[in-house]
């Protein structure tokens, strides 16, 4: 029997190489707009990250979640992933 082969993503953060499930995914869909892609399968460019707010404000401080979508995050996105990933730390 073949062993499946686990993929594997490197959050922006802190660098770290982890499962993808273990990830939160943020994709930039065609149309433009920033999402949180809990499926891990919308179409767009993404971005990984560890699901702790220490690796969000470390993407966050050196740019790398921007230049990682190729596009500049505005006020209501960094407010939306800061809640998402304080809210998965409690929950």
């Amino acid at each position: 029997m073949r062993v499946r082969k686990i993929p594997q993503r490197t959050c922006v953060g802190c660098g770290q190489v982890r499962e993808k499930r273990q990830l939160l995914r943020i994709v930039r869909t065609p149309a433009g707009e920033l999402a949180v892609d809990p499926t891990g399968k919308r179409s767009g460019r993404g971005a990984y990250i560890c699901p702790v707010p220490e690796c969000l404000e470390l993407a966050l401080k050196h740019r790398r979640l921007e230049r990682a979508l190729a596009t500049p995050l505005g006020d209501a996105v960094v407010n939306l992933l800061r809640e998402t990933l304080s809210g998965a730390a409690h929950g």
